[in-house]
């Protein structure tokens, strides 16, 4: 039997490869915006010239329209990524701005309170230099200082809301990475949301318009959010337990358990706390429910696919339009729609489609890892879950039940496991059991959410439903947590290179063709990709063998150094970054898991002194204290000094103490001080490095 191929079934697949290949090389090639104009115009006059010539020369010539239509579409792909880009506008307040200059910024949302700050993302609307009001775009982050004990601080802060606009003339900070190796490339996060710089204003360093820039539509927005966490907040009883309700709702994760978060994150089953696939298909099923009666009259059936179609928008942007969300409330439309008329489409054209609408309208989501886990597990899916629930056939209808629902959940394994690894690092080995009580409990919790929104104004019921809620959500997050709590749940520090994670698909593919279609060259294939992966991963552990390295890390206030031999390491810095989870994944883990080291690899400082030792052929001076060193006529030669903290020291008689090869300033020296001492370091030709402004210094030790 004659199969059809996948991308002539899926012709919406033949443009988003284009697409996403044009957006990929414009954001890593960047390529002259003016030819990328010249081919589109050439490739679109090219495709639609070919429909003229007659059509047995046409059919002859039919790889002309496929190179016609790749050009364009790849063309089109590096435009929008360029256009995108904030940088590139010529209104954006970065042309324009410089120190000392006033700005006028509109917060686009609420406050968020942090530890010693309030957080609110905001747009800039106007420069004000020389008494004109220049009107710009782009957007920055403002944190406000807390103030313990300042009531006309506390009195302004109350009244910063969504739409306030400030005033303030505090210079703006680009915001940068921390340059540490494996380190969140945070700086092009917060560009592809159109942020690059950000401002801390302490009380009197702004003022208060009595204007505000706010739409009906976010005003509406908002306050049904602050509406819906107001009834969670005061009829489910736990933080804990207040917190995942208003993440698994609407997508609220301020008041969320960093540790739950976590454990959540170790069993594999994070998803259910971001909005995703998962809760607009229970709308969905929910909504076609309730409106089913209209289907059977014909006068009013054309209201239902608009009703859930609304519905389903409705609770996309209520849950912050995430990606993730965004792509399948796309995906859903097109569902509902093909069902109103009747046709039923190819699941990998809609697939296809909905990625092509949502890239055409924001091409930064290409690098969303919600957005590539969607697509991912929903394919999955789609091609192996039925494979997979043919391993076994239970006539009990229950246990087939069971089975099929583990089914699709190794079945979204498949294709999402090569980024999980790529992005997150780890694997947990017990998914199948967290997956197995928590997807199902959580779509009930969901509804019960519902639910409880519904009846908020029944005080009997609200107060029950509540009750009940904070109960099954206690009963899934104490599951989760056990979970975790077995040996063997996580299997941590995993790396793997974009290369690797691109074989682990070719590995995917090849089974799946052979599988599916019984074909021979999908096992070849697939042998190519393992061959292909053990041979770059083989080669990559005998390089980490063999490296020897000194790892100087950019930590605001804090000392972290860490001497690499082989796959062990030796750290010297301040104890709380090894007593505090969060500082120590954060900033030191990423840059162990690069260069793979094990979590207990630590070596016994038998190096010599605490400040001056040797490592290998280095010879290294540290200086975290103040400290006199006398003059010699044959000066030591010093390979690597590092100053940390606040020392009162002089460079100048550094030097007649020491011959300095190079000089590192950690993260924990104030400014003012490095500024000083780079000065000496430039009239007496020491080479300096200032981890603050230029990212984790890394010496390799030959």
């Amino acid at each position: 039997m004659y199969s059809i191929p996948i991308w002539k079934k899926s012709p919406f697949l033949r443009l988003l490869l284009p697409l996403m290949a044009g957006i990929i090389l414009q954001w890593y090639g960047q390529l002259p915006v003016l030819s990328c104009w010249y081919v589109l115009g050439l490739s679109f006059i090219g495709f639609v010239t070919f429909f003229f010539i007659p059509y047995f020369k046409r059919y002859k010539l039919i790889f002309l329209s496929g190179i016609f239509a790749t050009t364009l579409f790849l063309s089109l792909g590096a435009l929008l990524i360029w256009h995108r880009d904030i940088r590139h506008d010529e209104n954006w307040f970065g042309n324009n701005y410089h120190a000392n200059v006033g700005l006028v910024a509109t917060m686009e949302e609420p406050l968020v309170e942090k530890t010693k700050s309030f957080k609110a993302n905001a747009t800039v609307n106007f420069i004000l230099e020389n008494e004109k009001k220049i009107p710009v775009h782009g957007k920055i982050i403002l944190y406000f200082k807390k103030e313990v004990s300042d009531e006309h601080t506390d009195s302004i802060l109350s009244q910063l809301n969504y739409g306030s606009q400030i005033i303030f003339t505090k210079s703006l900070q680009e915001i940068k990475n921390s340059g540490n190796p494996g380190g969140f490339d945070y700086k092009r996060y917060a560009l592809f949301q159109g942020i690059t710089h950000q401002v801390f204003l302490k009380p009197g360093e702004f003022e208060l318009l009595k204007t505000k820039n706010e739409t009906r539509l976010n005003t509406f927005l908002f306050s049904v959010r602050e509406k819906v966490i107001h009834i969670i907040r005061n009829f489910i009883p736990g933080e804990k337990e207040q917190g995942l309700a208003e993440a698994l709702l609407i997508g609220y994760k301020d008041d969320l358990d960093q540790n739950l978060v976590q454990s959540y994150t170790n069993t594999g089953v994070v998803h259910i706390i971001a909005i995703s696939g998962m809760h607009l298909a229970l709308i969905y099923w929910l909504l076609s429910l309730l409106l089913k009666p209209l289907q059977q009259k014909r006068k009013v059936r054309w209201l239902r696919p608009l009703i859930i179609i609304a519905g389903l928008w409705f609770f996309s942007l209520l849950a912050g339009a995430q990606a993730s969300v965004v792509r399948s409330a796309v995906m859903f439309t097109a569902i509902v729609i093909g069902e109103s008329l009747s046709r039923k489409a190819s699941i990998y054209n809609t697939l296809a489609a909905s990625a092509f609408i949502l890239l055409c309208y924001n091409p930064y989501w290409l690098w969303d890892v919600g957005f590539q886990l969607s697509y991912a597990a929903v394919l999955s899916i789609v091609i192996f879950m039925r494979p997979i629930y043919n391993w076994f056939y239970i006539r009990n209808k229950i246990l087939d039940f069971i089975w099929k629902l583990n089914a699709v959940s190794i079945a979204a394994q498949v294709l999402t496991v090569p980024l999980s690894i790529f992005h997150f690092h780890q694997f947990p080995n017990y998914f199948m059991l967290t997956n197995f009580i928590a997807v199902p409990l959580s779509s009930i919790i969901l509804l019960g959410e519902i639910l409880l929104c519904a009846v908020f104004f029944i005080p009997f019921a609200v107060l029950w439903v509540g009750k009940i809620l904070s109960w099954l959500i206690g009963i899934m997050n104490s599951y989760i947590e056990k979970i975790e709590q077995l040996p063997f749940s996580l299997w941590d520090g995993l790396q793997i290179n974009i290369v690797q994670t691109i074989l682990l698909y070719i590995l995917a593919a090849g089974t799946g063709f052979w599988l599916l279609d019984k074909n021979k060259m999908g096992f070849k294939i697939a042998l190519l990709g393992l061959a292909g992966f053990l041979l770059i991963r083989s080669y990559s552990f005998i390089e980490a063998n063999r490296q020897q390295k000194i790892i100087v890390y950019n930590i605001p206030q804090r000392q972290a150094i860490d001497l690499l031999k082989g796959r062990n390491y030796l750290f010297k810095g301040d104890s709380d970054l090894l007593r505090d989870d969060f500082l120590r994944n954060f900033h030191l883990k990423p840059s162990r898991i690069l260069n793979r080291i094990p979590v207990n690899s630590e070596l016994n400082n038998t190096s010599g002194g605490n400040n001056y030792f040797d490592w290998d052929s280095k010879k290294i001076l540290l200086i975290n204290s103040s400290v006199n060193f006398s003059e010699t006529e044959k000066k030591p030669t010093v390979d690597l000094l590092i100053i940390s903290k606040n020392p009162k020291i002089n460079i100048t008689n550094l030097s007649k103490s020491f011959e300095i090869k190079q000089m590192v300033f950690d993260g924990s020296v104030p400014q003012w001080k490095i500024i000083l001492w780079k000065k000496d370091c430039d009239s007496l030709k020491i080479p300096y490095y200032d981890v603050s402004e230029r990212g984790a210094f890394v010496m390799k030790v030959d």
